[in-house]
Order: C-alpha cells, then structure tokens, then sequence
C-alpha cells in the first residue's frame, strides 16, 4: 500500500517565503548581495586602494592578501578560489602571485582587468656576480655606466618587472583601466566610477610632481635596497637603486665580491642609507650598513599596509618614500 505524506501547510509556505527572499536576493544586488554592492575581489594592497578609492560605496572590496602578509609567497586556500569565482569584477597584477594569476585564468569572471596590461612594462637591472642592479636608463635600455638592463625581479619567464605601482605616472595608467572595468561591471554607476578616477589620476599627478620638484637638487642618485622593486620609480626620476638580492629580498647571505662592490659603490656615490622594507626582516640590511659604515632606513615597496608602515594609505605611505629618498641622496 502506497502512503502520501504530507508536509503541513506551514512548511510548506515558510518554505516559499525563503525562497523567494533567495531569489530577491539574488536579483536586487550587483554581486549576490543585498546591499546592491559590486562584489570586487583585489590581488594585494595596490589594487586594493584603486578598487576602493575608484568604487567607493558602490564596491564591497575582498583583498586576498592580508595585512602583513608578503604578497609574492601568497598562497590561496580552497574557499578564496571559490569566493574568488563569485567575484563580479577582479582586479590583480599578473606576474607577483602565480596562485592569483592561476585562480583568475580558472575563475571564470568575465569583469576581470590585470594591472599589467594596463602600462608597459620592463626589465631592470644589470646582473653583477649573480645580483640585480636596477638603474633609470632614461629610455635607452642602459644606465649611465652602459649596462644593459635585464632582469630585475623573476617574477615572470619574460623577467618583466612587475612594479608599476611604484611610479605614480603608471599606477594613473592603471586607474583608468581599473575604473573602465568597474563601469563595464556596473554601468548604472558609470558616471561615479569616471569622476571617481579622475580624482585618483590627479592625486596620483600631484604625487609625481612631488617627487619630480623634492627630487631636483640632490647631492647623489645612487641608494642601496634589499628589494629590486623601485626600478620605475629609479628610471621616472633619474635615479639608480641597487639592489642586494632583486629577486628575494630574505635570499640570504651576500657574498664577499658583491660586499666589496657596495662598499666601493657607496664610496664612490656617497652613499649613506642602506633601505630595508616592513613586511621582511631587516636584519640583512642592517649587517650590511654596518659593515659599511652607514645608516638604515624604511623604503617601502607599499605591498602591504600594517601598522609598521609610514603612513595609513598609498599617498602617505609614498609621501614617506619621498623624504626617506630626499634625506638619503642629499636633496634637502
């Protein structure tokens, strides 16, 4: 004998309402939320502040990087490849991350902009006794001494430097692209989106100028860094960074040749500041000002904010940048 069971008719239409608060849901937002915001997943810092400085209260920004962490060693756990594919729009960096750069090819976004093939990017550096050394060519491909620049940071195959953020003029490059692809994501605000990028284009111009004039009458070019990653901003503003170990800034001890060179380097560029970042260990940089005779200093790549770091946004944090650099090579 065949018994129907029957749900009572309170289930059944609580049921109902749920499902149709669901579908509500699901309709009224831009991303799956009922806040209407578009959900925009950022790589690390950097696209971070664009997402949020260009979408404002129209974006809920989910950065897959947390404070602290080093961006380049990130890797990403199964519930951020899977939030990550319910983003409505990506912005990332192709060449710090290889897991983000994998999770975004697989994640099926179709908003999806990589800050990379928003400007051009180079190589920088001159390999010295197996060490980079980034210079400004001033667009001719070599520094003042005629090295050839190659690859400054292995981030890629091709060796491509990925640090445009570090020069003002190319992270306004990559505003726009990144405020293009929030208005594709979200047209209804499409009128927001442009007027909020114009705002971070001039703020980044007004950076630039900064370092153009606080960079002018300076008694050296040359500073000493334990990460290879200021080579645009080395080449916008005519200076020369050599780097300890470009490719990993804890790699390791330096060698006896290379010491030699750097304390022949800053003798002769008058060098006294050996820079060191906040999100690694100093004490290389430290051991080494010390057999050198000189001072240390923060010069940060800005791949992550924490309360280590000079200043509680982009613009600040560059803005200590640019006083660090100024008391370093003698321009005030």
């Amino acid at each position: 004998m065949n018994v129907r069971r029957h749900l009572p008719t309170a289930v059944i239409a609580g049921a109902s309402v749920i499902g149709m608060l669901a579908l509500s849901a699901c309709s009224d937002s831009g991303g799956g939320k009922a806040d209407g915001k578009l959900n925009v997943t950022a790589s690390f810092y950097p696209m971070e502040f664009l997402a949020k400085e260009i979408g404002k209260d129209h974006v809920q920004v989910t950065d897959l990087t947390k404070p602290g962490t080093e961006p380049h060693d990130l890797e990403l756990s199964p519930r951020q490849i899977a939030d990550l594919g319910e983003s409505d729009a990506i912005v990332y960096l192709k060449g710090v991350q290889p897991a983000v750069d994998k999770a975004v090819q697989q994640s099926g976004v179709q908003h999806t902009v990589d800050a990379a093939s928003l400007t051009e990017l180079k190589k920088h550096g001159s390999e010295v006794d197996g060490h980079d050394h980034t210079t400004g060519d001033n667009g001719t491909g070599h520094d003042e001494h005629g090295h050839e620049g190659h690859e400054g940071h292995d981030h890629e195959a091709d060796g491509d430097d990925p640090h445009i953020w570090l020069d003002p003029v190319k992270f306004a490059q990559v505003a726009k692209g990144v405020g293009k692809t929030l208005a594709d994501a979200d047209p209804a605000h499409k009128a927001d989106y442009a007027r909020n990028t114009d705002d971070v284009v001039k703020k980044l111009n007004d950076l630039n100028k900064k370092f153009q004039d606080g960079l002018k009458n300076k008694k050296t070019d040359t500073f000493i860094t334990t990460h290879a990653a200021f080579g645009y901003l080395a080449e916008r503003y005519g200076l020369t960074e050599e780097a300890i170990n470009g490719i990993d800034p804890e790699s390791g001890d330096v060698s006896g040749s290379r010491m030699k060179e750097l304390q022949k380097l800053a003798k002769d560029h008058h060098v006294d500041t050996v820079f060191f970042e906040t999100l690694t260990s100093p004490a290389m940089a430290k051991t080494l000002a010390k057999d050198l005779g000189v001072k240390t200093a923060v010069l940060d790549p800005i791949e992550g904010i924490t309360e280590k770091s000079q200043g509680t946004d982009y613009v600040q944090v560059m803005e200590s940048n640019l006083a660090a650099l100024q008391k370093a090579l003698g321009a005030k």
